[in-house]
């Protein structure tokens, strides 16, 4: 399966896909880096993750006995799917950073095959090779799935959303948390814009526990995780012509208590002098200084409720596990907030 760059292409009678990214310039996405890379505290934004091979570390990482997030979120899922699923008939189902089909399968699985057949998929991701290896998966077992893929940047791309059905916003894997306290605050605000009166939202949020089982599930003994944040470095090298070589950086990830977050860094293990022709210099990199790559926020009842409000969408429900390690808040648009 493949998309085109510059446009819409009927893969086959069940999937289209539109690749938006082209619409971001690659100058702006240069830009992006080596501002990261040049700032006093050194900078990558983790949506360079997902390349293919980020993309296949990551599904390795969820099935890690370390790594609690995934399996203890799908297992919320498969007990309020039935709930969920049986009242989605004509709806769009808009899934931001969708990554695999792991979790939405779930949704699917519970589904009536009238809701199945009634429904449009709307994967949002920023990696082609996710979207095209979810939908093939996909439309082989669910029969009469419609699938529109969206390779796009879903923090800056939510205008090219179909709007014209009811719709179902699935923000799954706490990626709400990889942002700053701001900037999950704005991301909300703008999805609530865009959102209309009566559509979804289902929000998978990681709560704040113990710091031992926070801290190994992102340092996990097999080291995927580590081999995954390196490899960060040669998605820039690609897309800036950099010369990092992964093998001189140290994976670093720890919960900093304070800001309620994970930090993942990436640790020189000696001087280092980066260059890439789209600098007019070279990034100097001190023994033992860090490239920040990634924050995952932990959340309480009192911030979800805060980010709710703060979006003008109200929590309908809250579903957890029985040690409160993991949510999935279903939030609405209300009609009296409807933009």
């Amino acid at each position: 399966m493949t998309l085109s760059d510059d446009g819409t292409q009927s893969l086959e009678s069940e999937i289209t896909v539109i690749n938006y990214l082209p619409r971001i310039e690659k100058d702006d996405l240069r830009k992006e880096i080596i501002t990261g890379l040049t700032a006093d505290n050194k900078h990558i934004s983790s949506k360079f993750f997902y390349d293919a091979i980020g993309s296949k570390l990551f599904e390795k990482i969820t099935g890690l006995p370390e790594y609690y997030v995934t399996r203890t979120e799908r297992a919320i899922l498969k007990e309020v799917a039935n709930e969920i699923g049986n009242e989605l008939k004509d709806y769009d189902i808009v899934e931001l950073g969708s990554g695999d089909c792991s979790k939405i399968s779930i949704l699917f699985d519970a589904m009536p095959v009238r809701c199945i057949e009634s429904v449009r998929y709307i994967p949002v991701d920023f990696s082609k090779s996710a979207i095209e290896k979810s939908a093939n998966i996909l439309v082989d077992n669910f029969s009469g799935l419609e699938i529109r893929g969206l390779v796009a940047d879903f923090t800056r791309q939510l205008k090219h959303i179909p709007s014209g059905a009811k719709r179902l916003f699935c923000f799954f894997g706490s990626t709400l948390g990889n942002f700053t306290q701001d900037r999950a605050t704005k991301f909300l605000a703008r999805l609530s814009e865009v959102m209309n009166s009566g559509d979804i939202l289902l929000l998978g949020v990681d709560m704040v526990k113990n710091k031992d089982i926070l801290e190994k599930a992102y340092n996990d003994s097999r080291q995927v995780t580590a081999e995954f944040n390196r490899n960060i470095l040669n998605v820039v090298n690609k897309l800036v012509d950099t010369n990092f070589n992964t093998d001189d950086f140290e994976h670093v990830a720890f919960f900093n208590e304070k800001r309620s977050r994970i930090e993942m860094h990436l640790k020189a293990s000696k001087d280092l002098k980066i260059t890439s022709p789209h600098l007019s210099g070279s990034i100097s990199i001190k023994q033992g200084e860090t490239i920040h790559t990634e924050n995952s926020h932990k959340f309480t009842d009192e911030s979800i409720n805060q980010l709710a409000s703060d979006a003008d969408l109200e929590i309908k429900n809250r579903f957890t596990d029985n040690n409160k390690w993991f949510s999935v808040i279903q939030l609405v648009k209300n009609e009296k907030v409807a933009s």
